[in-house]
């Protein structure tokens, strides 16, 4: 899905939202945004000079790379009470790694290309290339990258160019951009670090049940981690090594079981299951079921109740 909006500054009283990434969407002269799946591209440009703050709370959606199409931007990271000051040039590139909490100041104009990776996308090409797990990526903010650079100049062309673009060359490029991203800046995951982040049996156990009533309420990763005594990030970080899955991954799947049994054994229908399984509606549903057994639930039905 291709998601284009040429935003301008709102007047002082205008509604700040922010989009995905933490960055109030009405401060934005591009914003641009392709969905691929397992991939999301993005382009966000500033032209006037001014400082905003991005903010976003720790989660299991992946990673993120951003180059810089310009040069002159200048970004305060914060982290706990410390912060850094990193100046981007063109070709520039920082990492953000989702686990982890993300706070900013944008100080001046920007023009950023941005990839964001699912866990899944990462650890399937990483297995295809027959190395261990990544742990997360290294790589200094504003440090240069020229095998970037070039990537980001032909990712903003290809966003410009919105849904005249190739489905097959949009999926070359992020597995492009993917590969140089585990090659140059990946931390391989050791036995030992894996052992010393697995939740606890009682955490384990007490998780499982927080995130099944999550389906049917309004349960959060921040009160879950809490009833663990772990931070959000942390929580995370053990859940996936404990569970080979994030939680939001985990959970899908317990929905897509539950899904089967009514399939198998109801005569409810498509729509009334995806609610009763806490999906957002049937084609969400329909979507999910899809991905992860590779039919949809109609044929699966049909196949499996004869």
């Amino acid at each position: 899905m291709f998601v284009h909006s040429e935003t301008f500054i709102a007047a002082p009283n205008a509604v700040r939202q922010k989009d995905s990434l933490g960055c109030l969407s009405n401060h934005l002269d591009i914003d641009l945004e392709l969905h691929t799946g397992e991939f999301t591209f993005y382009r966000k440009c500033r032209r006037h000079e001014q400082t905003s703050e991005v903010v976003t709370p720790a989660s299991d959606r992946g990673f993120l790379i951003g180059v810089s199409l310009t040069a002159g931007h200048r970004r305060q990271i914060f982290s706990g009470n410390r912060s850094a000051s990193h100046d981007f040039e063109k070709d520039s590139v920082y990492i953000r790694n989702f686990e982890n909490d993300y706070r900013a100041d944008l100080l001046g104009a920007f023009d950023f290309v941005l990839v964001e990776f699912s866990r899944a996308f990462i650890a399937n090409l990483r297995y295809e290339q027959g190395g261990s797990a990544i742990a997360g990526f290294s790589s200094l903010p504003g440090r240069k990258d020229a095998i970037f650079g070039h990537l980001a100049q032909v990712l903003a062309l290809t966003l410009d160019r919105g849904s005249k673009t190739s489905p097959v060359f949009v999926e070359q490029l992020g597995v492009a951009i993917g590969t140089h991203l585990i090659d140059k800046y990946g931390n391989a995951l050791t036995q030992s670090n894996k052992k010393n982040r697995r939740l606890s049996s009682l955490h384990e156990t007490r998780a499982k049940d927080m995130l099944l009533g999550k389906a049917q309420g309004s349960v959060s990763l921040e009160e879950i981690a809490s009833a663990c005594n772990l931070s959000r990030s942390y929580f995370i970080r053990a859940f996936r090594e404990t569970m080979d899955r994030t939680p939001h991954q985990w959970l899908l799947e317990r929905r897509i079981d539950q899904a089967r049994e009514l399939l198998k054994h109801s005569n409810s229908s498509l729509s009334d299951i995806a609610m009763a399984c806490g999906f957002v509606d049937q084609s969400h549903f329909t979507r999910t079921f899809s991905q992860l057994v590779g039919t949809p639930p109609g044929t699966w039905r049909r196949q499996n109740t004869r």
